[in-house]
This record gives C-alpha cells, sequence and structure tokens, in this order.
C-alpha cells in the first residue's frame, strides 16, 4: 500500500473537523474523497503533507511512517499536493514556476509538461499571475508534476472554473493517472470524481460514511441524492 493512514485527527481548537479516519491508497490508483463544503477533506489532504497539526494511529508513505515528517521532506519522497487555490507564484513567469517545483528533487523537464500542457508552452515567459484561472490550475499540476511524484494529491481542482475547463482538467488528470502516477484527489463535482476514479470515498462532518468501487457508488442512490442532485425515488 502505498499511503496508509489509520485514526487521523485534526482539530481546530475545541473543533473536530476530522474525527479519526482510516483511508488507504495503493500504488497505480486514483482514489477520490468527496464530500460537502467543511466535510474534512481538505484538512485531511493537508494532515497527510504535515501542512497541519494532526493526530493518527498509523500514517505510512511508500512502507515508512511521515507521522513526524517535515514538511519540505515529503516533496523529496515523491508526495506531492496541489492545493485549493493553486498556490503558484504570481510574480513569476510561467517556466520559472516550473523550474521551482523541480527544486525538491534536482530534477524535472520543462518540455515534457510543454507538450501536456501546449498552452503553457505558448505562456512560458508569461507572469502567471496573469494567466486564467484555468491556466493557472494547469500551471500548478505542471509544477508538481516536475519534481515527478509518486502520489500526487489534488485538492479541488476543478474549483471556480467554467464548464469546459473544468473538463479539460479531467481529462489532464485521468492522463496523469494512465501514465502510473498514483493520485488521491478530493473534488466538490461528484459526478467527475467518480467517473475518473477507481475508488472513493464519501466524508461528512469529519467521518467517512461510505467507500468502494467508485462505479458503485456513483450508482447509490445515497450518493446520487445527497451529491448529484437526484432527488430518491418513493
Amino acid at each position: 500500500m502505498l499511503l496508509e493512514v489509520r485514526g487521523l485527527e485534526v482539530r481546530y481548537g475545541g473543533i473536530r473537523a476530522v474525527k479519526g479516519i482510516d483511508l488507504e491508497v495503493a500504488a497505480g490508483e486514483l482514489v477520490c474523497l468527496i464530500g460537502a463544503n467543511g466535510a474534512g477533506k481538505s484538512s485531511t489532504l493537508k494532515a497527510i503533507c504535515r501542512l497541519i497539526p494532526s493526530s493518527s494511529q498509523k500514517m505510512d508513505y511508500s512502507g515508512e511512517s511521515i507521522s513526524r515528517a517535515r514538511v519540505h521532506e515529503l516533496p523529496r519522497r515523491g508526495l506531492v499536493m496541489v492545493p485549493e487555490g493553486r498556490g503558484i507564484f504570481p510574480q513569476l513567469t510561467v517556466h520559472e514556476n516550473l523550474a521551482m517545483g523541480a527544486y525538491a528533487r534536482g530534477g524535472g523537464d520543462p518540455a515534457a509538461q510543454y507538450v501536456t500542457f501546449p498552452r503553457l508552452k505558448e505562456r512560458r515567459h508569461q507572469i502567471a499571475g496573469t494567466l486564467s484561472g484555468g491556466e493557472q490550475q494547469m500551471l500548478a499540476i505542471a509544477r508538481a508534476l516536475m519534481s515527478e511524484p509518486k502520489l500526487l494529491l489534488l485538492d479541488e481542482p476543478s474549483m471556480g472554473l467554467a464548464p469546459l475547463m473544468v473538463a479539460k482538467i479531467f481529462e489532464i488528470v485521468r492522463d496523469i493517472a494512465a501514465r502510473g502516477v498514483t493520485i488521491l484527489l478530493v473534488e466538490q463535482n461528484a459526478l467527475l470524481a467518480l467517473q475518473a476514479a477507481h475508488r472513493a470515498y464519501v466524508m461528512e462532518s469529519g467521518e467517512i460514511t461510505l467507500s468502494g468501487d467508485s462505479k458503485k457508488l456513483l450508482a447509490d442512490p445515497k450518493v446520487r441524492e445527497a451529491y448529484l442532485g437526484e432527488a430518491r425515488s418513493a
């Protein structure tokens, strides 16, 4: 198992945002975590990446505990996150942003990213802050890929994007997964997430309430009613 988490808890003061959840991701899988706003999805990813304090019974990546790892150590070990809100360097050019992505592991090839993201190649000398929202999301993903991740954590990659760009982003996500990069995806667009993923977890109020094969969850009446806007038949 590439990622194995047991009993993960995240607290903000007296509030338990994540309530002792278990999840796992096998090498080569695309696993999604869906749920409403405030369910604890982003907190889960941040805790895995050691960006926020958390406690757990077990948090293993690639067979080793990361429960006490430092944030900067994880990209060097192949665990990379694309945060909600993209987190690009707005004053740097596209090319400079990509170069920053390679810094942690001392590698990466911008030319390979320009093949995957031809729009970024066209704009490689453009200041990143002047890109459209969709282009900035492409840049955030491409920058993460520069470190050649084994496990890529994506936090709400479709947020705030137009429908055509959302479709393009998910096409890119599926392509990355097809190349063998393991992905843990947090996404509010439950339909697209479940269609793209192998397995899924449903999170409500800090707890995992459903999990399993994504196609089976896509057909589950509870999931369809709660997250796909379908009324349950009488």
